[in-house]
């Protein structure tokens, strides 16, 4: 596998700033009550990570889009009609409170993995993204589930 261009790494990682932010308002109560003043109640514990993850599987559903429209014929409507499925997912299944909702959320990115690896596969995706996918999956699932592991939910 070719190595992720610098500037992918660097923006996937920042991308993960409000993961990381929701799971540690959630571990800390502290700093959810600090961060509640300084950015309002949307924007602290499980309800950033929801928020902003619904977001990027949309997000998500687009790249998938782009490399879709690299292939021809039928291999271009299979890929175009399965890029829609991570906004779908996060519009059908994010909902009915915090905890499912996160596990409906963390199921929507394993999913996305799934379709990135396909596209990867077909050599759609550039040399390196299942490992820069990967990566990012990987720190998404353990911030959005890992609070919920230490506090016995799920």
């Amino acid at each position: 596998m070719m190595p992720i261009p610098r500037s992918a790494l660097i923006l996937g990682l920042a991308g993960l700033i409000p993961f990381v932010w929701g799971a540690a308002s959630v571990v800390w109560p502290d700093l959810a009550d600090a961060g509640q003043g300084w950015f309002g109640p949307r924007f602290v514990g499980p309800y950033v990570s929801l928020g902003y993850g619904t977001i990027i599987l949309a997000f998500m559903s687009g790249v998938l889009w782009g490399f879709a429209a690299k292939a021809e014929g039928r291999e271009a409507a299979a890929g175009f009609a399965v890029s829609v499925i991570p906004a779908l997912w996060a519009f059908f299944f994010v909902g009915g409170g915090p905890e499912a909702a996160t596990l409906w959320l963390a199921a929507g990115f394993s999913l996305l993995l799934g379709l990135d690896w396909r596209f990867w596969q077909r050599g759609l995706a550039p040399g390196w993204w299942m490992r820069l996918r990967l990566l990012l999956t990987g720190c998404v699932l353990l911030f959005l589930l890992g609070p919920m592991i230490l506090a016995g939910i799920g």
